[in-house]
């Protein structure tokens, strides 16, 4: 029967006396080609520096030591430069090389490890560096770009919200004090605050496009608005640029006077010089009366004389139809027929120019009327005043004097040569001489002469006697004042 195993016994006891004996190999010395401790090895051990095989780790270790100072032994570095320090390969060369396991005593003393097995790999090539480096950084952009593009989006959309949430809230309004240079603001006929607030940001007069309106919002406010130019400063307060609006001194007009009695001819430069546009622009919109309902061909006679105020950005055509206007109006404030509209002006332009008072203008009215009187056409036949020969001479100089050439000239304006009216206004008539020609004063005057051009008196007459009389006498007041403008 098989003995009773004992606790004791260790049953790993057998195969720890198969290893092989150090001191057999001690006892075969250093000999690389002899002794059975030798042939055990797969692989050729590489000898201490004393010749003698290490027999544990630690006496491996105290050779590494005495190696790393005395440095390697002449038979070590035959050793490893000879042939059978190389791993040995596969006989059949059909079989890729084979690296031979270091004994497993060589891993444990740290002759061998396992960094020294099989091949190392090859390094990586320069290109293809290059290209692992590219592709990482495309990567890397595309990655920044989404992050920037979606951080942009969540910005813009929600600006408003992120500011009000980290406090980041931007002023809306100028602070006061702030205000400095000029800014013209255009106020159009119907604007209202919103459209007025987007104009002051336009200008530079505010800091946003809606802090004017909703200031006008909060404090209740509902003004009315006056259209024109507005001169303000930039950088002013919402409240500072209401009061600057409803201020009329800020106001910006052009400004364009015409006298009675002056000719179109006379009127386009000072509607130029009073607005600032080209003479040219005058002169091309008065071309065509009938854009402006005018059948006539020529507007002499509709540009009313008046002081007129224009906004900036007027033009031309604007400024002739506005004195047009002007006319109509006094024309129907008179009660002139449509019909006798042209034929008004003409007499009302001839009173302007004879008459000095406007006490006088129903008087020449009545001259006129007088004159054109079928039953006094065997007496005079025509209307015989000098304006007008003048005015078709071309020879409206401000004198009372018609010169020999004027007054026999054969244009359609003069009546010394053609009977009854001439073809058309001789200058701009104001409301006086329009109503003046629709209701010419009671009397029978056939003759006026102004005997003295500084006050303006003049006599009217009924017959040739009393009118020479009267001519008489302001030949002697013009001797008397040769630069009175006799």
């Amino acid at each position: 029967m098989p003995d009773a195993t004992s606790p004791f016994d260790d049953p790993f006891a057998d195969m720890y006396g198969r290893l092989p004996d150090p001191s057999a190999r001690r006892a075969a010395g250093g000999d690389a080609g002899h002794g059975t401790a030798r042939r055990a090895m797969t692989v050729t051990e590489t000898a201490s520096t004393d010749g003698t095989a290490p027999l544990s780790r630690r006496e491996a270790r105290e050779a590494a030591e005495r190696q790393a100072r005395h440095g390697a032994s002449a038979p070590e570095k035959e050793q490893a430069a000879s042939p059978s320090a190389r791993p040995s390969v596969a006989a059949d060369p059909s079989t890729p090389p084979r690296v031979e396991s270091a004994a497993l005593e060589d891993l444990f003393t740290g002759h061998r490890t396992t960094d020294s097995q099989g091949d190392p790999p090859p390094p990586p090539t320069k290109r293809k560096r290059r290209i692992g480096g590219w592709i990482a950084l495309g990567v890397v952009l595309v990655l920044l770009g989404g992050i920037a593009g979606g951080g942009l989006w969540v910005w813009n959309t929600y600006e408003d919200n992120i500011r009000e949430l980290m406090g980041w809230e931007e002023p809306q309004d100028y602070e006061p004090g702030m205000a400095n240079g000029e800014a013209l603001v255009t106020i159009v006929s119907g604007d209202t605050g919103r459209p007025i607030s987007q104009s002051l940001y336009d200008a530079g007069v505010t800091r946003t496009p809606d802090v004017f309106y909703d200031y006008l919002i909060d404090t209740a406010q509902n003004p009315p608005f006056e259209p024109g130019v507005f001169s303000l400063q930039k950088q002013m307060t919402s409240a500072a640029a209401l009061e600057a609006l409803l201020d009329p001194a800020n106001k910006r007009e052009f400004t364009a006077q015409l006298r009675e009695g002056l000719t179109v001819e006379d009127s386009l430069p000072l509607l130029a010089e009073g607005t600032g546009l080209p003479l040219e622009d005058f002169q091309a919109a008065v071309a065509t009366p009938s854009t402006y309902g005018v059948a006539a061909d020529s507007l002499e006679g509709w540009l009313f004389p008046a002081t007129y105020t224009f906004d900036p950005g007027v033009t031309a055509a604007d400024v002739v139809a506005r004195l047009v206007d002007r006319t109509v109006q006094s024309l129907d404030a008179a009660g002139v027929p449509v019909a006798d509209r042209q034929r008004i002006l003409t007499i009302a332009s001839i009173i302007q120019r004879e008459a000095r008072f406007e006490a006088d203008f129903y008087k020449v009215s009545r001259v006129i009327e007088n004159r054109l009187d079928p039953a006094n056409q065997e007496t005079f036949g025509l209307l015989q005043m000098d304006s007008t020969s003048q005015y078709g001479f071309g020879e409206a100089d401000g004198t009372a004097s018609t010169s020999e050439e004027a007054q026999f000239d054969d244009n359609p304006w003069n009546t010394y040569v053609h009977p009854g009216l001439p073809i058309g206004p001789i200058s701009n008539p104001g409301d006086i001489a329009i109503d003046a020609a629709m209701h010419p004063a009671d009397g029978d005057w056939l003759y006026f002469v102004t005997v003295n051009l500084d006050t303006g008196e003049t006599v009217f007459t009924s017959n040739i006697a009393d009118h020479e009389r009267a001519r008489e006498q302001w030949l002697s007041w013009c001797s008397e004042n040769p630069d009175s403008g006799c």
